[in-house]
């Protein structure tokens, strides 16, 4: 007899659950903890139950300190910045309860939605921050379509901004166009490897390569310059492009700049080094997709053999 009433009340239990998931899906965190907390009383044990009942009352709080902020503009960044925070969370937690991950993923990316888009409205001819912002809201839902329409609004407004191709990149490897995905990702981490928030960066693609850097005991902000360099020796950022004259001219300026600086010791090396060596790699590529001299070249790899001699070994291997 007894063991027949652990079933009914385990199919309890999950209904419960069940209940509450689609709760928080529509903003009733409340409703949601007095499910979940009934549910704990019938099972002290659930790992699963426990973790929920831990997320809820994550954001019960910053529910109410959401209505203390002044604008939905600076809810919506709160909500945000939240989600890295509570992402550090769950890993403390350590028992992920998928379910409801879900739905507390759809509750706050929802919620900053809503309140983008509001100033969407008023502002009729909205800003490439606000597009960006909202395509990093749908792509936290799980809409990449509409993440991707949005984001390509925002890089038609805004050139070569390495924040917006980063989301870019992220959302195209979801919807599996992994060339154009690692095309975006090369791109942005050229253009700015400081502006980009890996914390908002949820794909394989590169998340896999970003833990194999801490692995190898990369911290920020070292780590994001990193980030192209290993790209490249893992074979994660080939996808290259022709340079056009002018930004072929700009390279080599920069590349100067960074020699320079390198032999004067005036720059933070820890960051110059990847950054440097990252410009090498786009020109050697430059040189073998125009069919440069063999000796160019080499020039460049000789450069790189001086700066970082493991680097360069994995290089060319």
């Amino acid at each position: 007899m007894h063991a027949h009433s652990s079933v009914a009340s385990d199919e309890n239990i999950q209904d419960l659950l069940n209940s509450a998931y689609e709760a928080i899906k529509s903003h009733e965190l409340d409703v949601a903890a007095e499910g979940i907390e009934r549910a704990l009383s019938l099972d002290f044990d659930s790992t699963e139950v426990v973790a929920a009942l831990k997320y809820v009352n994550f954001w019960r709080d910053r529910g109410r300190a959401v209505q203390e902020i002044a604008t939905s503009f600076e809810q919506a960044e709160y909500l945000v910045s939240q989600w890295q925070l509570f992402n550090h969370f769950v890993e403390r937690v350590g028992q992920a309860a998928e379910q409801c991950l879900y739905a507390v993923r759809q509750h706050v990316f929802d919620s900053a939605l809503e309140r983008y888009r509001g100033l969407l409205d008023e502002a009729f001819d909205a800003d490439s921050e606000l597009l960006l912002r909202i395509g990093r809201c749908y792509k936290g839902k799980g809409e990449y379509d509409s993440a991707l329409e949005s984001l390509r609004r925002a890089a038609s407004q805004k050139k070569d901004d390495a924040e917006i191709y980063a989301e870019l990149a992220d959302c195209y490897a979801f919807v599996n166009e992994v060339q154009r995905s690692k095309a975006f990702f090369r791109e942005a981490f050229f253009l700015g490897a400081q502006r980009i928030d890996l914390g908002f960066l949820e794909s394989e693609l590169i998340t896999r390569l970003v833990s194999k850097l801490r692995g190898l005991g990369y911290q920020s902000p070292e780590l994001e310059e990193w980030v192209p360099v290993y790209g490249v020796l893992y074979g994660v950022f080939t996808v290259k492009r022709e340079l056009r004259s002018i930004e072929y001219g700009r390279l080599k300026q920069s590349i100067y700049a960074l020699e320079r600086e390198h032999s004067d010791k005036r720059g933070k090396n820890e960051l110059l080094v990847p950054r440097l060596i990252n410009r090498y790699f786009w020109l050697i590529d430059h040189y073998f997709n125009t069919g440069e001299d063999r000796d160019k070249i080499d020039e460049v790899l000789l450069k790189l053999r001086s700066i970082d001699p493991k680097i360069y070994e994995h290089y060319i291997t």
